[in-house]
């Protein structure tokens, strides 16, 4: 089978190139200047030459602040550009996956977030792919919408690797305490993946299990790469963000364990990745 995989350029899209070749699979895949998603006639012509059986939209424009002051773009690329690939999805018959985020709820729920609850984003970043979600699952009725939050893995920009890399050279860290979620590895976003193609399509949450917050998430990181760094507990207030973060934006597992899937909880991930990046080191 063909897999077809966009953001190829991003983390996640490393990865599940990665993985999908590993399982045997013929995999196209294009970063934003292979592809640009917003260009209807440029993913046609691509999609109607590769007939992928599976297409895999990672590709978002994903800084939140820039999103509130590059609006345009962020609802080309977040909800334009994944209506075009439900639609050409829709034309050559292949199963169609958007990865979305836990930025479409408001996070004033303070207990998990279920398929079924009404989103009520806060920020252009998640009302953007707010709407590439309904766009692309009324365009195509065999799409499957993965939501996941807190994202990392062993390419491109994340809270991990950010964490490791300043306590190599400071010794107090700032972090933000009263913010919750679900730490994710890609690697895990992509084993479920797999598990989900043979699944009905629609909306599935997938985020590895329990939940803390950025304060814990980092002293979780320092623990395990033995960083002797004091962590500082701090408000969002205190913090200052420009553009508000979800306070509560943990994601239910019900649905896909309801399905069979069920990830690793967070810490067993974390410790995962961390050693295996140490180890990737030493050579």
């Amino acid at each position: 089978m063909k897999v077809l995989i966009t953001g190829a350029g991003g983390q996640l899209g490393k990865e599940l190139i990665q993985l999908f070749t590993m399982w045997g699979y013929k995999v196209c895949s294009y970063s934003r200047n292979q592809l640009d998603i917003t260009n209807y006639i440029e993913v046609k012509k691509i999609l109607k030459r590769d007939q992928p059986d599976i297409l895999i939209n990672t590709a978002a424009f994903t800084k939140v602040d820039l999103c509130e002051t590059e609006p345009e773009q962020a609802y080309l690329v977040n909800a334009i550009g994944a209506y075009y690939l439900a639609c050409q999805a829709k034309e050559i018959k292949a199963k169609f996956f958007h990865i979305s985020t836990d930025y479409v709820f408001d996070g004033e729920k303070y207990e998990p977030y279920t398929e079924e609850d009404l989103t009520r984003p806060k920020t252009i970043y998640g009302r953007s792919k707010e709407l590439g979600e309904v766009l692309a699952l009324a365009a195509y009725q065999d799409t499957t919408v993965i939501r996941t939050s807190w994202l990392y893995g062993h390419e491109g920009n994340n809270f991990v690797n950010t964490i490791k890399q300043l306590a190599s050279w400071v010794k107090e860290i700032r972090v933000v305490s009263d913010q919750y979620g679900c730490p994710t590895y890609t690697k895990d976003i992509g084993f479920a993946l797999k598990q989900l193609l043979t699944k009905p399509s629609g909306i599935y949450h997938i985020s590895n299990y329990g939940s803390c917050s950025w304060f814990e998430f980092a002293n979780e990181i320092l623990k395990i790469s033995n960083a002797k760094v004091r962590v500082i507990p701090v408000s969002s207030e205190e913090y200052g963000s420009k553009t508000p973060r979800p306070m509560y934006s943990v994601l239910s597992s019900g649905k896909i364990n309801s399905n069979g899937i069920f990830l690793r909880e967070w810490k067993e991930s974390l410790h995962e990745y961390l050693v295996k990046e140490e180890d990737k080191d030493e050579y």
